[in-house]
């Protein structure tokens, strides 16, 4: 008999009925290069000859632990040979699976009965009833998080592949008995939230048996307690406070969970009788499956792999009588619960994975086909009946030389095939082009329609040579096209057919008359300082003096003017607003500036006070007019080139003033000179900060009053000894201009866009998605609604981080040079041009200096939103004359198609109809061309770029969640949802910003 001392790892292994297979089961273990294990096999009540089987083995093999009991499921079994093993580290093994001979000795060194626990887990094969090993079933990577996340919502591990601590085991309570199903699922999620480790040991190391009938067991089972489980993780989630489900968070909601399940059960059984209604109804709700498309298209493919297996997942294609109709009714099944257009991106995706096993394969797969094409011996390819959409695979011999992926409206004729080769896979030097006479006068027809163009060419500077050879390369494929043979029913020919139907059916684009700026003649260049500000006042009131801004700041600045002051000297009074007050606050007033145009302008208004003097004066090179009770200058030393020009200028002032006279100063915080507060980014050397510390270094100068405000400080500075100098904080006045507003940067330090755009390039851009910018709505669609308040916090937040604002047109041709782009670019984007975009929105845009992108459903502008009524009231949209004026003011505006249908829902015509009416209303009503479109719900499919390319636009957004990379499809361009359920703090994360302040 083998014996063994304490084992290192004991196996539990059930035995019901298993007479034929538990042999096996247990010579795997006899062959293990290391021998110290105990097996505990607990017959669980069979009613064949296990229990006999087992007395023979467990005789000469001590190891091997006979048990027997009463019928009491496979949890129980377990449990009962956790209680009885020896090992400190266990393994669950069925009666008819095994195990690879290095199984102990590859796992063991791996899993561990430590703080925290240690797991160890392998990959594994089914082999089917007739011996055929399939595949490997490679195992998830389970590290941090991420085992907690896949146990929520499916069981990511085999059975008889993992190895772990007894005590875990314990600690956790064992098998949940009253699960018939799923109890590994769900001892493996308990597992998971305990903290316990998981290593995965790349290794394919155990094989399960797939007996006839194995399937067989009952799917009402397997969905019930898959349910129990999900429940169970549901409430293990919220306990441990884990991030809130979807997929842009990889962590799948319960319900889709659910849905998982039931779909791989049905897809596995492929059993027309099956009550596909009766199962799906023990579901508490079947979720919306949108964004999930390519995960179910996965499960139902590996649930049929999984019940009819073949050999590889392509093989399926072979014999779709097989289960096209289980995956019909699946699809059909989604699809009653889900976004209009979901079943069809499930379809794409099956197929996409079907074909990528296997790209010389050619097949049809609902409304897919699929074409495999030999560019040396293309011949016709016929449209299946049902076809829409085409993925055409092109080789050259053994080389794949590229795919299209598109909509399909007729036969591939050898010409429609040679255009899809040349224009979409770019791959036309893989076409024979024989040197035939028929070749060289279709190149000569082709050269002489372009002859114009060819000779400016040539005629030009050698920097043209780049445009020459590209004409040249155009005109050789319009030759090869023209020799090709095509026929008036293909797919070109039919597609002209349509595009010039619609045309005739649209309206004309009829162009409103826009008033155009007039072209402003360039700047002359200044020659002196005062030329300068002579061109600064050829318009009136250039900085908006008599605004609720300067005239708060000026009656703060009165407020600081000593009591009984006699003789007081303006300098730089501009046209003489604030001299108006000042006059009436001391007995004489002195006010100069450079501009002759200011002075001018200072007399008309100063007239009628008889104690004003006007003149002109430079005070940075001439002389001051001596003792003075009061000086005032605000607003212009930041005008000095450098400190030393300042200081000069501040000795001159000081030099001015009485002992005991006064100096008023009022200047703005600048981030140049104080970065971690609040300021202007005025391109000047210094603010503020630096003009108080110099006029404090002045001798006989002392500061002794300070209104400071959040954006600008008012000084008063006395030529004689201060005590103790008063400090005082007040507001300022509001609302500001636009134009003083987009230069404030709010916060602590970040950086300024010059300096990111002058250091950091980059290929990426985060596109940010908005809907309504607004505090009320229906509380169910709080997460497309953010607050105002929130908002403006949010665009200072991008403002303060060097962020600029680039529209559709402009990110068109940056994407497509190519090329790495400079600084912080980001995009904002507003679906379905809310009227609150223009209230709200548009106001915190144009005070933080940013543009944005506005998409509109065309048909439905002036009107509410009628695709939200399920929710509550529909909210209101913008109308036309919204649209042209903010237009005017720099926004820019793109398509939501027009009736804010899903692309994915509507067939090829019916989607380049809507597509093509859609961009001609926004061109008629806005007068500039649309080059943009965001599709309703991010609904996008293979036919869905072909379609909007053909309707005329350039670049297109999904709502796909990620940063835009140079590296993307144009018309599929992924966006950052920026949600109204997520608290403040999550927007710098969103921006790859984590743990910046915000707020």
């Amino acid at each position: 008999m083998v014996s063994a001392a304490t084992p290192d790892i004991s196996f539990l292994i059930p035995a019901y009925n298993a007479e034929d297979t538990l042999a096996e089961c247990l010579i795997s273990l006899q062959r293990q290069t290391r021998t110290n294990w105990q097996a505990v096999v607990v017959d669980d009540g069979s009613s064949d000859r296990t229990w006999e089987v087992l007395q023979g083995i467990a005789a000469t093999d001590a190891r091997i632990l006979p048990v027997r009991q009463s019928n009491a499921g496979a949890a129980a079994a377990r449990n009962q040979a956790a209680r009885l093993a020896a090992a400190p580290l266990l393994s669950m093994l069925d009666a008819d699976d095994w195990l690879d001979p290095t199984f102990i000795e590859t796992m063991l060194p791996i899993a561990e009965d430590r703080s925290p626990p240690a797991i160890a887990y392998c990959s594994y094969r089914r082999v089917a009833p007739d011996g055929r090993v399939m595949p490997v079933e490679q195992a998830p990577v389970l590290a941090d998080d991420a085992a907690k996340r896949e146990f929520s919502s499916f069981c990511a591990l085999a059975i008889h592949t993992v190895v772990f601590p007894k005590s875990l085991f314990e600690r956790v309570g064992g098998m949940d008995e009253s699960l018939q199903t799923c109890e590994e699922w769900d001892l493996w999620l308990r597992m998971a939230f305990a903290s316990a480790e998981f290593h995965r040991v790349d290794a394919c190391l155990a094989f399960y048996r797939m007996k006839p009938g194995s399937l067989s067991g009952d799917p009402t089972k397997l969905v019930r307690d898959a349910i129990c489980v999900t429940t169970k993780a549901e409430a293990l989630c919220r306990q441990h406070g884990l991030p809130p489900e979807g997929p842009e968070t990889g962590w799948i909601t319960p319900a889709v969970s659910r849905l998982r399940m039931l779909v791989w059960v049905i897809a596995a059984k492929h059993d027309p009788s099956l009550d596909v209604a009766t199962l799906a109804a023990l579901l508490p709700d079947i979720p919306d499956a949108a964004g999930y498309e390519s995960f179910f298209a996965g499960v139902i493919l590996h649930g049929l792999q999984t019940g009819l297996l073949p050999d590889r997942a392509e093989d399926l294609i072979d014999a779709p009588e097989q289960w096209w109709p289980t995956f019909r009714l699946l699809v059909q099944l989604i699809q009653r619960h889900s976004l209009p257009g979901t079943g069809r991106k499930i379809l794409e995706a099956a197929a996409w994975q079907l074909s990528a096993g296997n790209l010389r394969r050619s097949f049809t797969f609902g409304t897919i086909q699929v074409v495999s094409v030999e560019l040396g011996a293309l011949s016709k390819v016929i449209r299946a009946e049902q076809a829409d959409t085409l993925i055409m695979h092109g080789f050259s011999g053994d080389d794949h030389v590229g795919t299209f992926v598109g909509p399909l409206w007729g036969d591939l004729s050898i010409r429609a095939q040679i255009r899809l080769i040349l224009q979409e896979m770019q791959a036309g030097e893989h076409l024979e082009r024989q040197p035939t006479l028929a070749y060289a006068a279709a190149w000569t027809r082709e050269a002489l329609r372009g002859y114009r163009t060819f000779g400016g060419l040539i005629l030009r500077s050698g920097r043209r040579r780049a445009r020459l050879e590209k004409l040249l390369v155009r005109t050789g494929r319009n030759a090869i096209l023209a020799r090709a043979p095509g026929d008036m029913q293909d797919n070109d020919a039919r597609l002209s057919d349509i595009l010039r139907d619609l045309e005739r059916r649209l309206p004309p684009v009829r162009r409103p008359a826009v008033s155009r700026p007039q072209k402003e003649e360039p700047a002359r260049q200044a020659q002196s300082a005062e030329d300068y500000w002579e061109q600064v006042f050829e318009q009136p009131d250039p900085w908006n003096y008599l605004s609720v801004y300067e005239q708060v700041k000026y009656d703060q600045t009165l407020n600081l003017i000593p009591q009984g002051t006699e003789t007081a000297l303006e300098l730089a009074c501009a046209e003489g607003i604030f001299t108006e007050k000042l006059a009436r606050a001391v007995d004489r007033v002195t006010a100069t500036d450079i501009s002759q145009r200011a002075i001018d302008r200072a007399a008309k208004r100063c007239r009628d006070l008889s104690n004003v003097e006007l003149r002109v004066l430079d005070f940075v090179r001439q002389q001051l007019p001596p003792d003075q009770d009061l000086i005032l200058c605000s607003e212009v030393l930041y005008y000095m080139k450098d400190e030393k020009m300042l200081a000069d200028v501040c000795r001159k002032m000081a030099a001015a003033l009485k002992p005991g006279g006064s100096l008023i100063t009022a200047h703005a915080h600048l981030r140049q000179d104080e970065p971690g507060r609040t300021g202007f980014d005025w391109g000047h050397p210094f603010g503020v900060e630096t003009i108080r510390r110099v006029l404090a270094e002045q001798a006989g100068l002392a500061l002794e009053e300070t209104i400071d405000t959040a954006l600008y400080a008012i000084h008063r500075f006395r030529k004689a000894t201060v005590a103790d100098p008063v400090l005082r904080f007040e507001t300022h006045g509001t609302p500001m201009d636009v134009d003083v507003a987009k230069h404030i940067i709010s916060g602590p330090a970040g950086i300024a866009r010059e300096a990111a755009w002058a250091t950091e390039v980059t290929t990426s851009i985060p596109i940010l998605m908005y809907h309504r910018i607004a505090e009320d709505g229906p509380a169910a669609l709080r997460r497309f609604r953010t607050p105002p308040d929130v908002f403006r916090k949010q665009m200072q937040f991008l403002r303060r981080h060097g962020y600029y604002a680039v529209t559709a047109p402009t990110l068109t041709n940056l994407l497509r040079s190519g090329k790495p782009i400079q600084g912080r670019p980001v995009m904002l984007t507003f679906d379905d041009a809310y009227l609150d975009f223009r209230t709200n929105a548009f106001p915190i845009l144009a005070e933080n200096d940013f543009s944005a992108d506005v998409f509109v459903v065309t048909d439905k502008v002036g009107g509410r939103s009628d695709w939200d009524r399920a929710y509550g009231e529909p909210a209101a949209l913008m109308a036309w004359p919204d649209m042209q004026e903010l237009q005017q003011k720099g926004i820019s505006f793109g398509s939501h198609l027009a009736s804010h249908t899903p692309a994915s829902a509507m067939d090829n015509d019916a989607l380049l109809a809507e597509a093509l009416r859609s961009r001609r209303a926004l061109e008629t009503r806005l007068g500039s061309p649309v080059v943009s479109v965001a599709l309703p719900y991010g609904a996008t499919d293979f036919r869905v770029p072909g379609i909007l390319s053909l309707a005329g636009y350039t670049i297109g957004f999904t709502t796909r969640a990620a940063t835009a990379a140079v590296s993307d499809n144009v018309y599929g361009l992924p966006r950052l949802e920026v949600r109204g359920d997520r608290p403040l703090e999550a927007f710098p994360a969103l921006m790859g910003l984590p743990g910046a302040l915000i707020g």
